[in-house]
């Protein structure tokens, strides 16, 4: 894959945002003005001794260590702990659920949960934009990519089922959501542009708001935006016809060929025609895909192209095509699999993987002391969006941009990575996450992205994805089902199978 990032003005910063593997940068914020939205926050630095069970017993007074050495310490444990091939999965246990996976610790939000809750849709409340009904994706910057309209989506569903928002307010707003949706202009006639601006629909590149500028299309993000659609329509048949219009509206067979998903860039002024995503979330995309009737067979195949590597003792998968090989970055992330295990409950993808994927990240903290949630995400400093990776083109827990560097020094904890996984999971690590975040990542305009480990400072970008991935999860929490189920999304159950291994 190619990137699509282009320099800013000297006098702008980038902020990438998420869309599946392909999108890249997408919004540009005035630092003066962003650096005075940015409130000050009491940070906690995570330490095994404040939350392990023995906190309370006699601990024995250590000398301070330096944070560069400290980092230097936990980069030595990461590079011990990969051990190649890993430990494969039996196949006996690669199975999608047939009955979807249910939440632990299901029922009725806590009162700290329904506050977390209400700090998330302050994002949306703040980044409305009344002219097209779309979500700015970065805080202030009136910029949007599907994927993280999506994220506008199911928080506008999360904050509706959770009470936050008012029957009749919800109504207007999903509605020109999802009429600016059926008629904006696409690319080429075909499909959504990969940006727009968000209150003139003018279709833009990267950073930038008022030149048109048509860049191709993203089907990892279109994959995403299919499932949040039947999630709509099935949950609320007054706006069936509505989400029909959006799926009528684009050229949908454009999206695939030969059973895998497929995207467009434009390069130098020609298009090019390219196979979209590696294991993770080419499959959670392709599900959604598949809910609509398009052939994903091979991108639902989460087997043909896994291999394993173990990491801290714990065999993970990871797609062996990488960028080496393919021209692909093969990242492996926490969030394909949340999103898939709250929304579809495991049925993209094997809940095995995603065992291993949290047990990896919990057996990291148990050897550095770091708190570890890793996932893709904006910046507030260069490079602006970083993929946080466990294991990525052969390099364990390594943090890269989409143009291969690495950034170590900026791996963060993802507040919505650490809420997924403890709504998901419900266990100690998981509660020592959540706890985290609460303490150290509130704002008064939403939940920041996440906290830098080596910096031991917040990562204070305030995006869409982060705060409607905590919201959905919160929905689900509260639920207790995959939000497919619970909306009674009507082709799911010819979608549930066990998949036959040899």
């Amino acid at each position: 894959m190619s990137s699509d990032f282009q320099p800013p003005p000297k006098s702008l910063s980038i902020l990438a945002s998420v869309g599946g593997i392909v999108t890249a940068a997408i919004a540009i914020t005035i630092l003066n003005v962003w650096s005075k939205q940015l409130s000050q926050t009491s940070i906690k630095k995570p330490e095994i001794s404040s939350t392990s069970p023995t906190a309370s017993q006699p601990q024995k007074t250590q000398p301070p260590v330096s944070d560069a050495k400290e980092a230097e310490i936990v980069a030595s444990l990461d590079a011990k702990s990969v051990v190649l091939p890993g430990q494969p999965i039996p196949k006996n246990q690669l199975t999608v659920a047939i009955i979807p996976y249910t939440a632990p610790g299901v029922g009725k939000l806590t009162p700290e949960e329904m506050t977390t809750a209400r700090q998330a849709w302050s994002y949306f409340q703040r980044n409305w934009n009344d002219e097209t009904g779309l979500i700015n994706s970065v805080d202030g910057f009136a910029s949007i990519s599907m994927w993280d309209q999506t994220a506008a989506i199911a928080a506008l569903v999360s904050a509706r089922e959770l009470n936050i928002v008012p029957a009749a307010e919800f109504a207007a707003k999903m509605s020109k959501m999802l009429n600016t949706l059926a008629s904006m202009p696409l690319y080429k006639g075909e499909l959504p542009n990969k940006v727009y601006n968000a209150k003139t629909l003018v279709p833009v590149n990267y950073g930038q708001l008022e030149k048109r500028e048509e860049i191709g299309w993203s089907a990892i993000d279109l994959g995403r935006m299919a499932i949040w659609l039947k999630i709509v329509e099935a949950k609320y048949p007054e706006m069936r016809s509505q989400t029909a219009a959006v799926w009528k509206h684009w050229q949908v067979k454009r999206l695939t060929t030969n059973g895998q998903m497929y995207g467009t860039t434009v390069i130098k002024g020609k298009e090019q025609y390219n196979q979209e995503g590696r294991l993770g979330y080419e499959n959670y995309a392709a599900y959604g895909l598949k809910l609509w009737g398009l052939n994903v067979n091979k991108a639902l195949d989460y087997q043909s192209h896994t291999a394993f590597v173990d990491l801290y003792g714990q065999g993970i998968p990871y797609d062996k095509r990488d960028y080496k090989n393919s021209g692909a970055n093969n990242y492996v992330l926490s969030e394909p699999y949340i999103l898939d295990g709250i929304e579809t409950g495991f049925q993209a993808l094997p809940k095995a993987y995603a065992d291993r994927i949290l047990a990896a990240q919990a057996a990291r903290y148990e050897a550095t002391k770091q708190l570890t949630a890793v996932t893709e995400d904006n910046l507030d400093r260069p490079p602006y969006f970083v993929y946080s990776s466990l294991f990525v083109n052969g390099e364990p827990w390594a943090t890269i941009a989409d143009t291969r560097e690495q950034h170590n020094n900026l791996r963060f904890l993802s507040a919505k990575a650490a809420i997924g996984w403890h709504v998901l999971y419900n266990t100690a690590y998981t509660r020592q996450l959540f706890d985290f975040v609460q303490a150290n990542l509130k704002s008064k305009e939403g939940w920041y992205n996440g906290f830098y480990e080596s910096l031991h400072q917040p990562n204070k970008t305030l995006t869409a994805n982060n705060n409607g991935v905590i919201l959905e999860s919160l929905l689900y929490k509260q639920v207790g089902q995959p939000l497919t189920v619970w909306a009674g999304v009507r082709s799911h159950k010819s979608t549930l199978r066990t998949i036959k291994t040899p």
